[in-house]
C-alpha cells in the first residue's frame, strides 16, 4: 500500500511544485549575481511547437462509468485504474480521512474472494451460514475462478489517497488485463468489510499518521492548510487525525460506498498493449451493470465553500528537526507562505497562467531565483501553484538559517512585490517555461504505467477535456495571463506565511508574525 503522506520532506515539496501530480527535475546549481529590476529584452520569435496533445481515447457508458484508454505498444504490460471522485474535499470532520481508510479496504475480502473461497473449501466451511448467503449471490457474481490462480499472474497493485481523488490500479501482462478489470469491478461494487480486517487496517492507518506526526514538517503543512482553509480544514487533509480514524466504523465505509463509489463518479482508465475498442467493449461487458447513483453526489452533497482570507497571518511552529545535539536540520528554517489560487472550472485561464509562472521562477537563471538562492539568502526556494477544482494554494517554500531568516523574507516580499513589473522574466524564459513543461510530459509518458496516474489526477480534479487541451492552452499563456494571475491572486492580497524552527534557533532567527505576513 503506497503511503499517503502529507508531511512530506521540504525539500521534496519545492521539487513538486507546479503540475502537483507529476515529477519535477531538480534543479541544477548555479552561482548568479543578484539580479536587478531591467526592461524586459526584445525577444527573438519563438519557433513554432510541435503539438503534443495526450493521445487518449474515451467514452463514457450508459451507466455513466467513463473509459479512457491511451495505448502504448512498446511493451506488452497493461495498467488498469480505477479513479473515483473521492478524498478529502468531500469529508467533514466525522468522515475525515476516511477516504483514506476505504482504499485500504478495498484491497480486502469482497463477496467475490468469498466466493471463491466457500465453492472451493471443504464441506464444513461450504456449510456454514456466511458461505450459505454468499453462495446465493453467484448468479450476480458470475464465475470467479479467475481468482483461483491470480496470486501467480504477477499482479502489481496500490492505491493512493489525495484530496480531490482516490485511484487503484493494478499492472500485468497483456494476456491478463481482463483479470486486472474484473479484479476491480468485484472489488468496487461487492465489498464485504469484514469487521476483524477492518479493525486491522485503522490500526494501520493510525500508524501511518503517526509516522506523519514524527515528521516535524507535517506540522508545518498542517499550520499553513488549517489557516489557508480555516473554516473547513478537513476538506484539504486526506490523513485524517487519530480520533476521526479510530472512530471509524462499517457503517461509514458503506455510506462513503453509497454516496461516491457509484459508475457515475468513477473513471476507468487502462493504458498499455490493448486496443480501445477492445477495452470499452470489456468495460461494458464487466462493469456495464453497475447500477448508477439516481443523483450526481456533487448534486447531493456539493463542495463546501472555502471563504476569502479575511487578512494575513503568521505563525511560528517551535519543533526540533534532528537529534538533539546533532544540528544538522536543526540549523534550518522552513518557511511556507500561501495565498488561495484559482479553481478549475471557475477560473481555467488562471490555472495555466500558475503553472507557467511557476516553471520561470523555478528555473535557475530566475530572477527569483539569482536573489534567493544565488545571493546566499536561502539554501533553496520555489513557487508553486497545486491545481485543485476547489480552491488549489499557491505556495512559495524556502529554506534558510536563522540569521538570515528575517532578511530572506524581506527579500521574498521584495520580489513578490514586484512579480507584475515589466521586467520581471523575459518573453525567452516565457517561452522556455512552456517547452520545459510539455517537455517534461513527454518525458512522464515514457512510464505508461505512471502516467496512468496522471490522467485520473486530471479526470477527478478539472475533467478529461481540461487535460485534453492542456498544452495548447499552457502554448496560448502570454505575458498578460500571468499579469492577471499574479494580480488577481497574488499581488496584495491576505495571505499565510508559517515558520518551522528548532528551539535553539528560535531566538537567532527572532522571527515575529510581522516577518512572516511581510509586514
Amino acid at each position: 500500500m503506497r503511503k499517503f503522506l502529507l508531511s512530506l520532506l521540504v525539500v521534496a515539496s519545492i521539487a513538486n511544485l507546479g503540475l502537483a501530480q507529476t515529477r519535477k527535475p531538480a534543479r541544477p546549481s548555479q552561482a548568479k549575481a543578484p539580479a536587478a529590476a531591467t526592461a524586459a529584452p526584445a525577444a527573438t520569435p519563438a519557433p513554432a511547437r510541435q503539438s503534443i496533445e495526450v493521445p487518449f481515447v474515451n467514452k463514457v457508458l450508459p451507466n455513466g462509468l467513463e473509459v479512457i484508454v491511451l495505448p502504448d505498444k512498446s511493451v506488452p504490460l497493461v495498467t488498469v485504474e480505477l479513479a473515483v471522485r473521492n478524498g478529502s474535499f468531500t469529508e467533514p470532520p466525522e468522515l475525515n480521512g476516511l477516504s483514506h481508510l476505504y482504499e485500504h479496504m478495498f484491497f480486502k475480502t469482497n463477496r467475490a474472494i468469498l466466493l471463491n473461497a466457500c465453492e472451493n473449501g471443504n464441506y464444513g466451511i461450504r456449510t456454514s451460514p456466511r458461505c450459505q448467503e454468499t453462495l446465493k449471490l453467484k448468479p450476480q457474481l458470475g464465475d470467479v475462478s479467475y481468482l483461483q490462480n491470480i496470486g501467480r499472474l504477477g499482479l502489481t497493485y496500490n492505491g493512493t489517497t489525495r484530496e480531490e481523488v482516490v485511484n487503484y490500479y493494478y499492472t500485468t501482462t497483456t494476456p491478463y488485463f481482463t483479470t486486472a478489470m474484473r479484479v476491480i469491478n468485484d472489488a468496487v461494487r461487492y465489498p464485504l468489510f469484514d469487521e476483524h480486517e477492518f479493525e486491522n487496517e485503522k490500526s494501520v492507518v493510525i500508524g501511518e499518521i503517526d509516522r506523519n506526526e514524527s515528521n516535524p514538517v507535517y506540522y508545518l503543512n498542517l499550520a499553513l492548510n488549517n489557516r489557508l482553509y480555516y473554516k473547513h480544514p478537513t476538506r484539504k487533509n486526506a490523513l485524517g487525525t487519530r480520533e476521526s480514524v479510530a472512530a471509524a466504523t462499517t457503517e461509514k465505509m458503506r455510506l462513503i460506498q453509497s454516496r461516491y463509489y457509484v459508475p457515475n463518479n468513477a473513471a476507468l482508465i487502462v493504458t498499455g498493449d490493448v486496443r480501445p475498442d477492445e477495452v470499452f467493449k470489456l468495460a461494458e461487458q464487466i462493469m456495464g451493470s453497475w447500477e448508477r447513483r439516481a443523483v450526481d453526489p456533487f448534486k447531493e452533497f456539493p463542495m463546501v465553500d472555502h471563504p476569502a482570507l479575511a487578512k494575513s497571518s503568521g505563525e511560528i511552529i517551535e519543533k526540533r528537526m534532528g537529534d538533539e545535539g546533532s544540528g544538522g536540520t536543526d540549523q534550518n528554517v522552513f518557511i511556507q507562505i500561501g495565498w488561495h489560487g484559482p479553481s478549475v472550472g471557475k477560473d481555467d485561464a488562471a490555472t495555466y497562467a500558475a503553472d507557467v509562472f511557476s516553471y520561470i521562477l523555478s528555473q535557475p537563471d530566475s530572477r527569483f531565483q539569482r536573489n534567493l538562492v544565488d545571493s546566499g539568502l536561502a539554501s533553496a526556494a520555489g513557487i508553486g501553484y497545486y491545481t485543485q477544482r476547489n480552491v488549489g494554494p499557491i505556495t512559495i517554500v524556502l529554506i534558510t538559517t536563522p540569521d538570515k531568516a528575517k532578511a530572506a523574507l524581506k527579500a521574498v516580499y521584495a520580489e513578490v512585490a514586484q512579480f507584475n513589473s515589466p521586467g520581471y522574466f523575459t518573453d525567452e524564459e516565457l517561452e522556455a517555461s512552456k517547452t520545459i513543461l510539455s517537455s517534461r510530459d513527454l518525458f512522464d509518458r515514457e512510464e505508461t504505467s505512471e502516467y496512468t496516474h496522471t490522467l485520473g489526477f486530471w479526470w477527478s480534479s478539472t475533467g478529461i477535456e481540461y487535460f485534453r487541451g492542456y498544452h495548447k492552452n499552457l502554448d496560448a499563456v502570454t505575458r498578460a495571463d500571468i499579469n492577471r494571475y499574479v494580480k488577481n491572486y497574488i499581488t496584495g492580497k491576505p495571505h499565510v506565511g508559517v515558520a518551522l524552527v528548532a528551539p535553539e534557533a528560535k531566538k537567532i532567527a527572532n522571527l515575529t508574525e510581522a516577518d512572516l505576513i511581510g509586514r
